[in-house]
């Protein structure tokens, strides 16, 4: 078991198996980002190891990231390993959806259970503008249709909400949520572009989404089980869809926290908004043993940083950028 020093305990592996990315939003990545060399990434097999390590501590859940993980070659054939390991119950990837179109079915096929895709907006100027890139809009709306022919459960949408950006869409992604069934998962802006101090007058919070929601339908609140980052809400009026809040920085979940991070390029990192990280790639090139593995991740992560929630009273700064870390 993988037990911190505050006592919660590791459920969740949040794995990034690449950091580059087709798009440039400005919340995740800074305007020139630095790539890792492709000998600097854990190749397969040493992704599946750490993760059976990870498996026999009592993680059971994993959810594969990036940058953008559909980038990684034969990314289906991982999925395929790591959908075998023993004690895992739960596979799942965040996308942004580009590569969507060619690869749901392979995924799906592969073990994949569950997907969550990023869409910021649903205006197609707006949203290109987001993400960096021309011409992609259509294509990632075909994306998501074709993950739901697959019949991922669930099928999630990130959106993050940006004062004076998006804002204004709230109630079109709750419409998209109603007509479709799709849950719309909205994220508050939180503080990881990697290229300048996190201005909190962008942050929407999610007291305010809920508030706007409320305007025109009524909600009913999902329990809440230990260790989940979100608020989850179901229509009053309708079975069909529903909306999550992540209020990471108005109200952040740091008491029941059972995620562990594990970067492409082998660093373990215990909590997302601290500097910590521990070399798992360099002990795992050096033939060590798996019960050395082990004793190291335990120990890595019994020094987890207390949360975000001891630092939201200062200014934010050189927080590492979310490409670099894993969504």
């Amino acid at each position: 078991m993988l037990v911190d020093s505050y006592g919660r305990v590791a459920r969740k592996l949040r794995l990034s198996i690449t950091d580059r990315c087709n798009f440039r939003c400005n919340f995740c990545m800074p305007a020139t980002p630095v790539w890792l060399h492709k000998n600097e990434l854990l190749t397969f097999d040493e992704i599946v190891r750490v993760t059976t390590i990870l498996a026999s501590l009592g993680v059971d859940k994993i959810k594969i990231t990036g940058g953008e993980p559909l980038l990684r070659r034969d990314v289906d054939k991982l999925v395929e390993l790591l959908a075998q390991i023993p004690g895992i119950n739960s596979l799942s990837m965040t996308t942004n959806g580009y590569y969507l179109e060619d690869f749901a079915w392979k995924l799906r096929k592969a073990g994949l259970k569950a997907i969550t895709i990023s869409l910021h907006s649903l205006k197609e100027e707006r949203y290109e503008k987001l993400v960096g890139r021309t011409g992609v809009f259509s294509r990632v709306l075909r994306g998501i249709e074709e993950a739901k022919k697959a019949e991922f459960n669930p099928l999630k949408i990130n959106v993050v909400i940006t004062r004076g950006c998006n804002d204004d869409e709230i109630l079109d992604f709750v419409e998209l949520s109603r007509a479709s069934g799709l849950t719309i998962k909205f994220i508050e802006y939180m503080p990881f572009d990697g290229n300048k101090i996190w201005d909190r007058k962008l942050v929407v919070t999610g007291e305010e989404i809920i508030s706007k929601i409320k305007s025109k339908y009524e909600l009913i609140k999902v329990e809440r089980s230990p260790g989940d980052t979100a608020i989850s809400f179901k229509f009053a009026d309708s079975i069909n869809g529903g909306i999550s809040i992540i209020t990471s920085m108005s109200s952040p979940f740091c008491k029941d926290c059972d995620r562990i991070r594990i970067t492409a390029d082998g660093k373990l990192i215990p909590c997302l908004f601290s500097d910590d990280s521990y070399d798992l790639k360099s002990l795992i090139r050096t033939d060590a043993s798996d019960e050395e593995v082990a004793n190291f991740i335990k120990a890595s992560f019994k020094k987890k940083f207390r949360g975000v929630e001891s630092i939201l009273n200062r200014d934010l700064e050189n927080i590492r950028p979310m490409y670099s870390v894993g969504g």
